[in-house]
């Protein structure tokens, strides 16, 4: 049996019935047995069987449940710098995407690379949000658009979590855009999608299945598919929606209970209405939104009138939100969508751990996984507050230091 303690933290437990705000806990103590939180609370509380343990001094660093990047596209090829002067030059994204660019030219280039030059390439940008205390991610496909390269980089994204000692969840959204060689067959490559989703996940590569529903991606009709073949194989399904319209994906991935539906730009109260009713989580994504110099701001009043879960993610990928720090995200969110400090925390954390179908983390409470942060800041709004400055002192995985 492995015991281990930490004492002297003002521990923000990040619990939803906590009565204080980030369920702050001012003189804290943290015991960890077997990588789970074996108990949690007030330093003066310290169960007897813990006071025998040699404890681990935090000296007054704030501890939080560890960062979770719930939606990202992490593994890709190539770079698109110089669709990002184009955009400056006054295209738009969509002017892009129908000249060849956008999302088909990563394709071309993930295709091109091997997989050790993918894996090398994404170690790099997974590496810059570990150091900033991110213990479990999501890794999305889509930069294949084939079973040979779609499976190359579920492979990557795999192995990623094997080398860096980080919990990640695999995500196969082959419905992301519309490949050359299906040019004008969209139904056809939707078909492709579903056919080969059963191999990809028998070879144990998909956690969950996403698709692009958007003007420039794929319809609701195409959509349900997609979905009809996820919960065929039992899989749970996200969805790209209302980021560039209103096409109703909110409400079709609610029907089929999606555990998230994200960006949600343009999200409708019908569509609110309906995540609520479903469960599904709001993934907030400030990168995105800053990049493309945007200008509608998701509904955040809506989506707290509805009590939707609102989390926050990088959406690190190399066209619209080519970002590594999870914490600038906290920021933006706050800045740009005017969420709380309490709730952009919680977006990286308790909302962003439900976002990923994980019940077992993003809240310090007994029973959970023990994966968390020691912050070289006091107040728990100071990750948010600032810019540039990364506090992280230590990350713990599973009761062990990363």
């Amino acid at each position: 049996m492995n015991v281990q303690v930490w004492t002297n933290a003002r521990v923000a437990t990040l619990a939803a019935d906590a009565p204080q705000p980030y369920g702050l806990i001012e003189d804290g103590a943290l015991a960890v047995e077997d990588g789970r939180i074996a108990w949690v609370g007030a330093r003066a509380e310290l169960p007897a069987a813990f006071r025998a343990t040699a404890a681990h001094d935090a000296q007054g660093a704030l501890i939080t449940p560890g960062l979770i990047d719930c939606h990202t596209h992490l593994v890709w090829g190539g770079d698109r710098a110089g669709e990002f002067e184009a955009r400056l030059r006054g295209a738009s994204y969509e002017e892009i995407a129908r000249a060849g660019g956008g999302i088909v030219s990563t394709v071309k280039a993930t295709r091109e690379a091997d997989e050790a030059t993918l894996l090398a390439q994404s170690r790099r940008r997974l590496r810059a949000l570990l150091a900033e205390g991110v213990t479990t991610l999501e890794i999305k496909s889509g930069y294949g658009l084939a079973e040979a390269a779609e499976a190359k980089c579920l492979r990557v994204a795999r192995r990623l979590g094997e080398l860096e000692r980080v919990a990640v969840r695999t995500t196969f959204l082959g419905a992301h855009a519309l490949p050359p060689e299906f040019a004008g067959r969209a139904d056809d490559y939707i078909a492709s999608v579903c056919d080969m989703l059963p191999r990809l996940h028998a070879q144990g590569l998909v956690d969950a299945v996403d698709a692009f529903c958007e003007t420039i991606g794929f319809s609701t009709a195409q959509t349900r598919r997609v979905f009809e073949a996820a919960r065929a194989l039992g899989l749970p399904v996200k969805l790209h929606a209302e980021q560039l319209s209103d096409s109703g994906g909110a409400e079709l991935a609610a029907s089929f209970g999606a555990l998230s539906s994200d960006h949600l730009e343009w999200l409708s109260e019908t569509g609110a209405r309906a995540m609520a009713q479903a469960g599904s989580v709001a993934v907030l994504l400030p990168g995105a939104f800053y990049f493309l110099r945007d200008t509608k701001v998701p509904p955040i009043a809506l989506l707290r009138e509805h009590g939707v879960p609102m989390a926050v993610s990088t959406d690190c990928n190399p066209g619209t939100s080519p970002c590594t720090s999870l914490l600038l995200m906290l920021n933006m969110a706050c800045t740009l969508f005017r969420l709380t400090p309490e709730e952009a925390l919680a977006g990286v954390t308790r909302h962003a751990a439900r976002a990923l179908g994980l019940a077992d983390r993003g809240v310090l409470a007994p029973g959970l996984r023990a994966d968390f942060v020691l912050w070289d800041v006091r107040s728990p709004a100071e990750l948010a507050y600032a810019l540039g400055l990364n506090p992280c002192r230590a990350t713990i995985v599973q009761g062990q230091a990363r």
